[in-house]
């Protein structure tokens, strides 16, 4: 993962197959399958910081989302490429805000979004402070989180 001296927030930048069945009637990439590329990205971005989401999982714990946001800016047709760009947005020991562009192959912006995540205990779905349960992964964050 890269970061920079000037405290930059780490994007990470997933690329996407588009599949024939990814879109709709309209030729278009059913709006649902947004929601799977941000988790997509979110999973990559997970990586790039040295964790895994299944490490989390065998300890006894999961993010489930809590809340998710989508505006579509322009459509993406089959055939197209494109690029899921994930940062965290907020991190503040409760939750963590993952914010994502999808971008084109051209560079043009078709959607924005954002997913915001608990972490609970698997076995009562109870929320835990992030911060206490993973205090390293919560500090790497804290490092190259996007300042507002």
């Amino acid at each position: 993962m890269k970061t920079t001296e000037t405290n930059q927030p780490y994007i990470s930048k997933t690329d996407i197959q588009i599949s024939y069945a990814d879109t709709d009637m309209m030729g278009i990439i059913y709006h649902a399958n947004y929601l799977k590329w941000f988790e997509l990205g979110r999973t990559q971005f997970v990586e790039d910081a040295g964790y895994d989401y299944l490490d989390m999982e065998k300890a006894g714990f999961s993010a489930p989302v809590y809340q998710v946001e989508a505006t579509y800016k322009k459509p993406v047709r089959y055939g197209d490429q494109v690029t899921v760009e994930t940062w965290v947005e907020q991190n503040d020991g409760l939750k963590t805000v993952y914010g994502y562009h999808v971008v084109n192959g051209e560079g043009e912006l078709c959607a924005t979004g954002s997913s915001t995540h608990i972490i609970v205990r698997r076995e009562d779905f109870k929320p835990v402070q992030f911060k206490k349960i993973f205090p390293e992964w919560f500090q790497k964050y804290e490092t190259i989180k996007k300042r507002v």
